[in-house]
């Protein structure tokens, strides 16, 4: 059967594509490689799903993208996040806006959200064929003409959305195959790199707390090379066998560019709610609470018990002295650094582990009126594919739904 629109991928920005597409009157089949489709929008939000951001203005997406977002005006103009809960709620789905202005669904459970796309691009009249893995495009006098499997079977079309994501989290299907589809039509690929992603770090002994996770620490991240702080936050830090890891540090890793060791150092404030002389009179009433105590019991109020030898460690002082041997000196030493918890950045952790894909597909080569190729007539992009990745906040998923709504709307309007 001819197709009048071919959709690769049958994620967050495929799935929107094809309902918008199909509701035009257009043949629409989406070829998924997994047996069912959404696999990473199911994980997404620890399985909560933080579908969008519920920001009102074009402006408030646009600073939460660090590059590239001008491309994306024309497609958050015409699609903005109140249209996709808007959307979401017409099929059934509940939604609530939590801190940061974070929507979910009401349940709390992504197959929620996951279900009602399916229902959307079934209902418009798309046809979902999933378990077939696209091999290559296929062309014909600078046009696109279809798609072919693994099995050979040849799907021709129209048009084609490539909307295969990246390469985080590879075990839901995102194994990089947009940018091999992209680059057999000529397009430039920019190197992909993690993006959301924990880090690790030079400081062994952070590792001892691996596993404790602190809900209201300030991290600074410092570019070493000009001194010049690159990001700053408040929020929750997880420590880990590697590293650090936690919402901030996910926020932090997409302000970092070329990530080589110790070019980047991150500093962790324990107690931001505290000034330094606040901090100090505290300790200096714990001590006196527990005179007699040793310095790591002494300490038991003010930090988790996994965090005190640490603390003790870095510190450099005997954790068995009595409280009432600390001095004046070693107590102001103590305060530094627990307002000045540091180390350097080594490394992001692996592409596999990042929540999204920072790099892909150029965006100067892709219209961003319509997603389609300036250098292939009827190839469109949408999604994680492109060069285009944003903060934590529900703004990458607002990406791929903008950027498939745009493609899904455009296609074949534009001609051949």
């Amino acid at each position: 059967m001819q197709n009048d629109v071919l959709i690769i991928g049958g994620g967050a920005a495929g799935l929107l594509a094809a309902g918008i597409a199909a509701r035009r009157g257009l043949r629409v089949t989406v070829l998924e490689k997994n047996d069912r489709p959404a696999r990473k929008l199911m994980i997404t939000g620890k399985g909560r799903c933080n579908v969008t951001n519920a920001c009102t203005l074009v402006n408030d997406l646009m600073d939460n993208i660090p590059e590239n977002n001008r491309f994306l005006y024309s497609a958050f103009s015409r699609f903005m996040p109140y249209d996709m809960m808007e959307l979401l709620e017409s099929l059934g789905v509940e939604l609530k806006i939590e801190r940061g202005n974070r929507v979910f669904p009401v349940t709390d459970r992504a197959v929620t959200v996951v279900d009602a796309l399916v229902k959307y691009a079934k209902t418009g009249g798309a046809v979902l064929r999933t378990g077939v893995t696209v091999k290559n495009l296929v062309f014909e006098n600078g046009a696109v003409t279809g798609a072919e499997d693994l099995n050979g079977t040849f799907y021709p079309a129209e048009n084609v959305i490539v909307a295969t994501g990246g390469k985080s989290y590879p075990q839901t299907g995102s194994t990089g195959d947009g940018y091999r589809f992209a680059q057999s039509a000529g397009h430039t690929v920019v190197s992909p790199r993690p993006s959301l992603v924990p880090l690790e770090t030079d400081n062994k002994v952070w590792r001892q707390a691996q596993g404790l996770s602190l809900k209201n620490i300030a991290i600074t991240v410092t570019d070493t090379e000009n001194y010049k702080e690159v990001y700053s936050d408040f929020g929750e830090l997880l420590f880990t066998h590697f590293g650090v890891s936690g919402p901030v540090i996910l926020s932090a890793s997409a302000h970092l560019r070329d990530v080589v060791p110790d070019r980047y150092e991150l500093r962790i404030d324990l107690k931001p709610a505290l000034s330094t002389e606040k901090l100090d009179a505290r300790i200096v009433r714990d001590f006196a609470k527990y005179a007699n105590k040793s310095l790591g019991n002494a300490l038991c109020e003010l930090l988790p018990r996994s965090l005190i030898p640490v603390i003790v460690t870095l510190s450099g002082l005997d954790g068995q002295m009595k409280a009432n041997q600390v001095t004046k000196e070693m107590r102001g030493e103590l305060v530094y650094l627990l307002k000045n918890m540091t180390a350097r950045i080594t490394r992001t952790r692996p592409i596999e582990e990042a929540i999204v894909t920072a790099g892909g597909v150029k965006t100067a080569e892709i219209d961003p009126k319509t997603m389609q190729s300036k250098l292939c007539k009827g190839l469109y992009f949408a999604g994680e594919v492109i060069d285009v990745d944003a903060y934590t906040g529900g703004f990458n998923l607002q990406i791929a739904f903008s950027t498939g709504a745009q493609s899904g709307r455009s296609v074949a309007a534009s001609g051949r």
